[in-house]
């Protein structure tokens, strides 16, 4: 059984601004994504580097505004007046996915640790090289567990999708994370995922890259 960081996301009100953040925060252009038309989002894609995180990408996410309403909670809060209020203050990192070569038996263990990270569901979308396939736990609710620390999981279907991006020169170095039960903090990937006790941001995550070392934090808080 195999578990690894898979990607962090970052919201943003609209792929423009998400994309301008980027640049101004990491000095690096984000690269193309697409459409999940069952989602009613869109995104843009970066791929990144570093010890443990040679497979990982950052995502940055926003509601697609060409697309119908998808009839049910989108993922990661996008829909929660919470999360669009922190996004008012410009993009922010809200949560993180996790690669699991076993997940169903993962969501399984979050459930008897009583934190359903939500159903598996399968999930695609086009790309100009084929088809992109994957399943990944949502929430009914859309919203993320643990004030975002605890990971949605996923299993990709054939080809990763960092298989496909070129080098960006932006490497993550560490993710830390607050909050979790110790069942679910168990579960975490061993490659530089930590869990911190006491008060503080849910998720951090260290990067480096053409414009230095830059710090994210999540706007929402562990007491």
């Amino acid at each position: 059984m195999s578990r690894q960081l898979d990607h962090l996301v970052v919201g943003a009100r609209n792929l423009e601004e998400g994309a301008a953040w980027c640049q101004a925060t990491f000095g690096v252009q984000p690269g193309p994504g697409g459409q999940h038309a069952f989602m009613g989002t869109h995104n843009r894609l970066l791929r990144l580097g570093g010890e443990g995180f040679e497979a990982a990408y950052l995502e940055i996410i926003a509601i697609d505004p060409q697309a119908p309403a998808p009839g049910r909670a989108r993922w990661f809060g996008l829909d929660t007046p919470a999360v669009q209020a922190a996004l008012a203050q410009g993009p922010q990192l809200l949560h993180w996915v996790m690669r699991s070569s076993s997940l169903l038996a993962d969501q399984q263990r979050l459930a008897a640790a009583g934190q359903d990270p939500g159903r598996v569901q399968a999930a695609e979308r086009p790309t100009p090289a084929g088809l992109l396939r994957w399943q990944i736990t949502v929430p009914d609710d859309g919203l993320p567990r643990c004030g975002g620390a605890l990971p949605t999981l996923i299993a990709w279907d054939g080809a990763h999708p960092t298989e496909r991006m070129p080098d960006s020169g932006l490497s993550l170095r560490q993710l830390q994370l607050r909050g979790l039960p110790g069942d679910a903090a168990a579960l975490l990937p061993a490659a530089h995922v930590t869990h911190l006790p006491g008060p503080g941001p849910a998720l951090q995550a260290r990067l480096s890259g053409p414009h230095g070392e830059v710090l994210l934090a999540s706007p929402f808080f562990v007491e």
